[in-house]
């Protein structure tokens, strides 16, 4: 018999990044098959799983408003580009057999749902993944903010950020060999130390809410179970 999960309901973060696989733009659709595989092994264990993509694999909106284009019109850009990342995922995931819902702070009803918290919930409730798209609604918002704030709406027990390395260091890994990594820190310490896990509003609303933070690897398969089961090789922000 299986473990049983440690975390009932969970939040999983993974940048728009992520989804380019080894590519320079656009989705790897094998790279959005393995995660999706990923998130079926842990519903099918007994955790309700709910889902933030950013969009930078499609378009960045401060890199847009750093080419001339207004800061709100490049944020809201950006946000259509987190819709077809998370119409992308749900494909995938239905295709594997597990249902899911994509909920839209901006309304846009012929794709998706707009973004109910009580449906929402409902959803995951009958199994559901249901991924959060277009961040807050609101300009000047990032995606980590967003995901921290529908974690808190969820009510969930943890928010899992999947990321390219297995955790928290104190400085890029794959610039420097030598940096250090942290098992366990707390929200005080990310931001006093200004360790870039995700942005400081993010941290400091999971901070309010008592939502701790597990920073984990997306590229080890089965990765995403382990973490949730309690044995899987992650660092864990929460207060200490």
């Amino acid at each position: 018999m299986a473990p049983k999960p440690k975390y009932a309901r969970v939040l999983l973060k993974v940048s728009g990044e992520a989804l380019m696989g080894q590519g320079g733009f656009g989705i790897d659709t094998g790279t959005v098959e393995r995660i999706a595989a990923d998130v079926k092994e842990a519903v099918e264990a007994g955790t309700q799983i709910c889902m933030v993509i950013g969009g930078g694999n499609i378009f960045r909106g401060l890199a847009g408003a750093a080419k001339g284009i207004d800061r709100a019109t490049a944020d809201y850009m950006g946000m259509l580009a987190t819709v077809m990342n998370a119409l992308a995922m749900q494909a995938t995931l239905e295709r594997n057999g597990l249902p899911s819902r994509v909920q839209s702070a901006i309304p846009m009803s012929t794709v998706c749902e707009p973004y109910i918290r009580r449906r929402a919930i409902r959803h995951m409730e009958k199994g559901r993944v249901v991924i959060f798209a277009a961040g807050t609604g609101n300009p000047f918002f990032t995606t980590d903010t967003a995901a921290a704030l529908r974690a808190a709406e969820m009510t969930c027990d943890a928010m899992l950020k999947a990321t390219q390395v297995d955790g928290v260091y104190s400085a890029d890994p794959k610039k420097y060999p030598d940096a250090t990594r942290y098992e366990s820190l707390s929200y005080h310490e990310v931001l006093a130390r200004d360790l870039a896990v995700m942005d400081a509003s993010a941290i400091s609303l999971s901070r309010e809410n008592g939502i701790p933070i597990l920073v984990f690897s997306l590229q080890d398969k089965g990765a995403l179970a382990k973490v949730l089961r309690g044995d899987g090789r992650a660092t864990i922000i929460e207060e200490k």
